[in-house]
This record gives structure tokens, C-alpha cells and sequence, in this order.
């Protein structure tokens, strides 16, 4: 039986191998129409919830951005209908869905301080939703769930003591070993996704830099970044830089084009 799951398993992490926008390979197990259909449920689920900010220049304003970054998607993305709303609230936060949903708190325009540190947020929360983060994470938690359950039934199978302290060790292994650091990879490719989009959408790419500067102004005690799902802004700040040159190319280009977006 054991085999069986095992030989079950490995089937669909290779048919669901893929390759993202950075070239990482990635198993993403889940197809766009039950992402989208994921996408579709929580941003209901939030617009319920949460209150809804209906200021007509504000809401004018981040359509702006987030309607010049959406126009140098990749096509399959580019094309979809998507929906932007600012929410109130005082977290300097932003997020994207799959199927074309992108939100930001009202908290993040304190911290971003002009379009171009805006549209870094935004490209950064796009870049998630094109690179299948969702799906590369929800897959994950799947093959985390059938492994520990394996292991669970190896040492039922043979002659192992101990065996909750194993499994608790299991866990806290996977937990740092895995599920943090995978988070962080997906921030990190983010960031440089994001970064690409906004200098192809004509918005200035050291904006990426101040904005992180803000962010870790304005932030309190932060845990260590080993224990964090995300890089520190010193990290993020490092490696956006390392990517300046490229950027600012893209940014060049973008603006010989005529791609200069003036969202006020």
C-alpha cells in the first residue's frame, strides 16, 4: 500500500513540474480554473468583511497603477478583467489573487510615498499571482500533509519508539526546514518579478528601494529572518539593487516608449 501512495505521489509532482518566471523549478498541482475559483471565493470573502474604502481619488489613483502595471503582464494575464479595490485599513499591506483580484490597504499609501513606490507593492503582489505562488503553496502543504502521513505509517510499520517526539521533530523541521524558507524564495522572486514589471511600466525602479527604506522606518521589533516568512528589508534592499542596472534599462526603454504614467 505504501508503494502505492508513494508511486501515486511522485506521479503528480512530476506532471505538475513547471518552471517560473525566474527559472526555478516549481510543482504547482492545483490548474488555473481551481486557482481562480480560490482567487474568486476569498476576495468575496474579504469585500464581506472588510470595509471598503469608496474615496473616488484615491480609488482613481491606485486604478491608475495597478492599470499600467497590469498592461506589460504576460498576455495570458494582461487580458483578464481584473478587479482593484482599496480596503481600510492601517496595515501598510497589499495582495493579488488568482483569476484577477488585487487589493490594497489604505495603511500602505502612508508608507508609499508617490505612484512609483506604490507600483513596486503592487508589481511585487502581481509577481506572486504570475509566478503561481499560490498553487507552487498550496501544492506544498499538500505533499508536507501525504509525507508526514507516510512517515506516520512507516513507523507504525516497524519497530520505532518514541514516536510522537519523532513526529514533533518531523514537524518543526519541516517548519523551519522547509515551509519558512520556501516562503522567503517566493518573496525574494517577487521582488525581482515585481521590479521587472514596474521599470517595463515606465514607474521609476529605485522607488523599490525607498519604499523598503519607509517600510523599515516605520516597522516596530521584527524576529530574526531565519524565523521570518519573509526577508528582511536589508535583504530586499541588497538584492533590488543587485538588480538596479537592469531595471533601470527597462525603465529607459519603457520611457522612450512613452509608457510614463502620471497617476496622482
Amino acid at each position: 500500500m505504501k508503494k502505492v501512495v508513494l508511486a501515486l505521489a511522485a506521479a503528480a509532482v512530476i506532471a505538475g513540474c513547471k518552471t517560473s518566471p525566474t527559472g526555478r523549478t516549481q510543482v504547482t498541482l492545483y490548474s488555473d480554473s481551481q486557482m481562480s475559483q480560490l482567487g474568486a471565493a476569498s476576495f468575496a470573502d474579504m469585500k464581506q468583511k472588510q470595509k471598503i474604502n469608496t474615496n473616488s481619488a484615491t480609488n482613481a489613483y491606485v486604478q491608475c497603477i495597478a492599470d499600467a502595471v497590469i498592461s506589460v503582464l504576460p498576455q495570458k494575464y494582461a487580458q483578464q478583467q481584473w478587479e482593484v479595490v482599496v480596503f481600510e485599513e492601517d496595515s501598510a499591506n497589499a495582495f493579488a489573487l488568482p483569476g484577477g483580484y488585487i487589493g490594497v490597504h489604505t495603511g500602505l499609501l502612508k508608507i508609499a510615498k508617490n505612484q512609483d513606490q506604490l507600483a513596486s507593492v503592487i508589481g511585487h503582489e502581481v509577481g506572486h499571482v504570475i509566478a503561481e505562488h499560490s498553487n507552487e503553496r498550496a501544492s506544498q502543504s499538500q505533499m508536507l500533509q501525504t509525507g508526514m502521513q507516510l512517515g506516520a505509517v512507516a513507523m507504525d510499520m516497524g519497530e520505532i519508539g518514541y514516536r510522537n517526539e519523532i513526529m514533533a521533530a518531523l514537524g518543526l523541521g519541516a517548519q523551519y526546514g522547509v515551509v519558512l524558507p520556501f516562503s522567503r524564495t517566493h518573496e525574494s522572486e517577487a521582488d525581482e518579478v515585481g521590479l521587472e514589471l514596474m521599470a517595463k511600466a515606465g514607474f521609476e525602479p529605485q522607488q523599490s528601494v525607498a519604499l523598503w527604506q519607509n517600510m523599515a522606518q516605520s516597522g516596530g521589533a521584527t524576529p530574526p529572518e531565519f524565523l521570518s516568512t519573509h526577508p528582511s528589508p536589508s535583504s530586499r534592499i541588497n538584492d533590488l539593487q543587485k538588480r538596479m542596472a537592469s531595471a533601470n534599462a527597462l525603465y529607459q526603454d519603457a520611457y522612450n516608449k512613452g509608457n510614463r504614467p502620471q497617476c496622482r
